[in-house]
């Protein structure tokens, strides 16, 4: 009873569309129909600007950080507390406030992967940095980072329960990243350097 409690509380609070509420309160939009049409913070930063763009990426990051923290303060066993977390990373994919669609996971991944694996999370934020810095594919950077999760969480030797969501949180959010793969293998992938209006 007590599990499935923190999973419907963090599955709630990762519905929360920060980049959805930011658009509509600063500038009366609808951002899903602007840009990309992503609720996340990259799609943030390009339509509402700089300074919505870094509220939204660390709302959305403390949102990971928040579901890990209520998940260790209720639950002893580190299985369960890696279900409950995951549960925050699936609202905000799949947002019961937006018609169970949402952003592509990765700031909420980052939060929840810094609670549990601080060292992984900067090794991946170095790649993801690199390969934006190189590629001014902000896309690109973040499916590298999350294919690189589990990697570095088996040569960390992680335990097993980390280890898994290592590779869920990998999975979902290369997932949620078929339109933009597909716009890169078409060339037609916007890049962070691109604003839209």
């Amino acid at each position: 009873m007590k599990l499935a409690f923190i999973i419907i509380l963090n599955y709630l609070v990762g519905s929360i569309p920060f980049a959805y509420i930011a658009g509509k309160v600063l500038k009366g939009i609808d951002i899903r129909e602007y840009g990309s049409g992503n609720v996340g913070a990259t799609n943030a930063f390009r339509v509402l600007g700089t300074g919505p763009g870094i509220f939204v990426f660390a709302a959305d990051t403390l949102k990971g950080v928040f579901g890990v923290y209520l998940a260790k303060m209720f639950l002893a066993d580190l299985w369960l507390v890696v279900a409950a977390s995951l549960a925050v990373i699936i609202g905000h994919s799949y947002s019961v406030f937006l018609g169970f669609k949402g952003g592509r996971g990765v700031a909420t991944g980052a939060g929840i992967i810094l609670s549990l694996s601080p060292r992984v999370l900067l090794l991946a934020l170095i790649l993801f940095v690199i390969i934006v810095l190189t590629t001014k594919y902000v896309s690109l950077g973040s499916i590298t980072a999350a294919f690189s999760l589990p990697i570095l969480m088996f040569i960390f030797n992680e335990p097993a329960p980390i280890k898994l969501l290592g590779f869920a949180a990998a999975v979902l959010v290369i997932y949620r990243h078929k339109p933009n793969i597909k716009r890169l293998l078409e060339g037609t992938e916007s890049k962070i350097t691109d604003r839209f209006r």
